[in-house]
């Protein structure tokens, strides 16, 4: 019987969204069946404004990164378009250039404080003027906007940002984020909340290629990816060039990742300098120190957060669920643990931590197994539940979340976190194809952890191991940094956490003066201090490091904005950083105007321009790959007889 229910549901839902489909759309040309593929305003008959091919070029010089976006649309209709776009990139990107090309016609951006380029671009589209406008939804998600296109025109966007490459146990990852998921209680503001996609599975019909080139000073090995199949071509020991192989898949429909090391997984140690006009640049990263004996470690306590939201049903809870096995029975006796499950509201395993006994792990693995994803992701409310759980003296406690992260108020759940930076370290899993990495990296970096990523269910173990390792044992605790005859000011972090893996210390910050003295990183051990000095006069500034300037700025504007509570404070002090640093921020935006009325009054009809899902995600956030339930299944052979009812009908509208 709930088959059949689950069957008839089907029909009747995607009869409801098919049937006003083709009433609404009866001369429509799209290949989707996807009511939101449509074009706003456009006439009928009339093509959407497509994009054509996204371009990455990413060259990568010792830690620092440099990438190119290059985006190629078309308007293959027969009236002006006004376009949005929505993407995203890395968490760290510190974005400084737009480019805007329209034929032979290139137009550098400007940046501009986010309402004046607002109205700028605005008053060039009512003047008949193509423009663009790139503006930041939030730090990993950007909205791109165009005006007046016209039929056949041919615009092509470069985007440019600059990030570090910080190792994790010798392993360094460039990643470039493809595709928005959607996001769960997203407001007005947040634009990607209403982005068209894709049916699931569909691929859109533009070109996707990626191109890396590795040069790294020291000898390469184990050049990989986890997500997609590379041609690599080593040029020699130290440099590669890595590109997309074809696998008969769209790729860009998941996160890019690319993971190298050095020889011998060494950690590019040391001091990198630029020099300015008018301030001067430094970056500090430091090997940490070994390990410790498991025998010098204290008892810990773990609390679990998993997110059971409908938009981990299936392969990201399933992941999850796994994941989750892994990290339980691997804790020590001496160790404590809870479970909180959350989405709409929270569920609680015990109202204190339990030992990590077998009966008790066992219990946890009862109470997630019959968890099938629904509701929201009311991800806040679970964490102040977590704050608000009795601790024992002397232990120290660590939480770690799960989830795919699609949700819009993350600031809330930094602040929960900031509130017990002192008491709690924070872990973050973030599971699915194309996760929400503001929120997983920003809850790391706010709780002085480190953040994890599994986009797909055979990462899942690799990644409970990992994570064993990293915190199996504290490297260093109560970290101070010195300055001993180098004028330095300005320095991001202002403390330093403590650190867990072996992955090196990293400061940011600037100088005064010659380039003299040394600095001095010292901390206490499980059981012995340390102590490290690094000599600066022995360096010497070059101009391959500039890009420090925007990535000492990017940093600062994390912190405020993941920190910073002050609204007015912090807008000033962000939009300041974002116009001297010519950086795109929450406060300052891109504006390119082609100064030429090519559409005199500026009447064009509106476009959003459709993204595919996340690879396993289905457009209401809902995974739809490996995990269905079967009376999912029956849904969908339910939605599958109305697709194929829905095709026959448009066929004899359209005829």
């Amino acid at each position: 019987m709930r088959r059949m229910l689950s069957l008839f549901a089907g029909l009747w839902l995607t009869l409801t969204t098919g049937t006003l489909y083709a009433q609404t759309h009866q001369d429509a040309t799209s290949r989707s069946l996807s009511p939101f593929f449509s074009v706003e305003g456009v006439p009928d008959g009339v093509e959407p404004f497509a994009l054509e091919s996204t371009k990455v070029s990413a060259h990568v010089n010792g830690v620092i990164a440099d990438v190119t976006v290059t985006q190629r649309y078309r308007n293959g209709g027969s009236v002006p378009l006004h376009a949005r776009y929505i993407f995203p990139a890395s968490t760290r990107a510190a974005v400084h250039g737009l480019d805007m090309r329209v034929g032979d016609k290139r137009v550098r951006a400007k940046i501009r404080e986010r309402e004046a380029a607002k109205q700028e671009f605005e008053a060039a589209a009512k003047s008949g003027k193509t423009a663009s406008l790139l503006e930041q939804t939030r730090p990993n998600v950007f909205s791109m906007a165009l005006s007046n296109i016209l039929p056949g025109d041919q615009v092509e966007v470069e985007l440019r940002y600059s990030e570090l490459l910080v190792p994790t146990d010798g392993v360094y990852e460039l990643i470039y984020p493809t595709v928005v998921g959607p996001r769960y209680g997203a407001s007005a503001e947040a634009p990607e909340r209403a982005v068209p996609y894709l049916p699931p599975g569909d691929s859109p019909d533009s070109a996707f290629s990626m191109d890396v080139t590795l040069s790294t000073g020291v000898p390469l090995q184990d050049v990989r990816s986890g997500t997609h199949k590379l041609n690599i071509v080593s040029r020699d020991t130290t440099s590669a060039r890595v590109s997309l192989a074809r696998d008969g898949r769209y790729a860009g429909n998941r996160d890019f990742s690319l993971q190298y090391t050095l020889r011998g997984a060494q950690i590019e140690s040391g001091l990198l300098l630029s020099q300015g006009a008018h301030e001067n640049h430094f970056l500090l990263m430091l090997q940490p120190p070994a390990r410790v004996a498991d025998g010098d470690i204290p008892a810990r306590e773990y609390v679990f957060v998993l997110d059971v939201s409908g938009s981990m049903r299936g392969f990201p809870l399933d992941t999850a669920k796994t994941l989750l096995e892994n990290l339980v029975s691997a804790l020590r006796p001496s160790d404590t643990f809870n479970v909180l499950l959350f989405s709409g509201d929270s569920r609680l395993m015990a109202e204190r931590s339990l030992p990590a006994t077998r009966a008790n792990i066992d219990q946890a693995l009862a109470l997630i197994s019959d968890e099938a994803g629904s509701g929201g992701t009311e991800l806040e409310a679970a964490l102040r539940r977590v704050n608000a759980l009795p601790r024992s003296a002397g232990v120290s406690r660590s939480v770690i979340v799960l989830t795919d992260g699609y949700i819009a108020q993350e600031r809330g759940a930094f602040a929960q976190i900031a509130d017990n930076l002192q008491r709690t370290n924070v872990f973050a899993f973030g599971i699915g194809s194309s996760v929400n990495r503001y929120l997983i990296e920003g809850m790391a970096r706010t709780g002085g952890g480190e953040p994890f990523i599994v986009t797909q269910p055979a990462e899942a173990q690799a990644a409970a191991e990992r994570f064993r390792r990293y915190i199996q044992s504290p490297l260093l605790r109560e970290v101070r940094v010195r300055f001993h005859g180098f004028d330095a000011y300005d320095v991001e972090p202002a403390a330093q956490p403590d650190l867990f893996a072996e992955r090196p210390i990293v400061v940011f910050g600037k100088w005064r003066g010659a380039a003299t003295g040394s600095i001095e990183v010292s901390g206490l051990g499980a059981s012995t201090p340390f102590r490290s000095s690094l000599a600066v006069t022995n360096v010497k500034p070059r101009p391959e490091h500039d890009a420090l300037a925007q990535l000492w700025a990017r940093s600062r504007i994390a912190r405020l904005s993941d920190f910073s509570f002050d609204e007015e404070d912090n807008r000033a002090q962000i939009t300041q950083l974002g116009l001297d640093y010519s950086l795109l921020t929450p406060h300052t935006s891109f504006v390119a105007v082609l100064e030429q009325v090519r559409n005199p009054g500026g009447v064009g009809a509106d476009a959003m321009v459709p993204v595919p899902l996340p690879l396993g995600c289905s457009e209401g956030g809902e995974a739809y790959a490996s995990g269905a339930e079967p009376e999912l299944l029956w849904l969908l052979a339910g939605a599958l007889l109305c697709v194929l009812a829905t095709r026959a009908r448009r066929r004899e509208v359209l005829s």
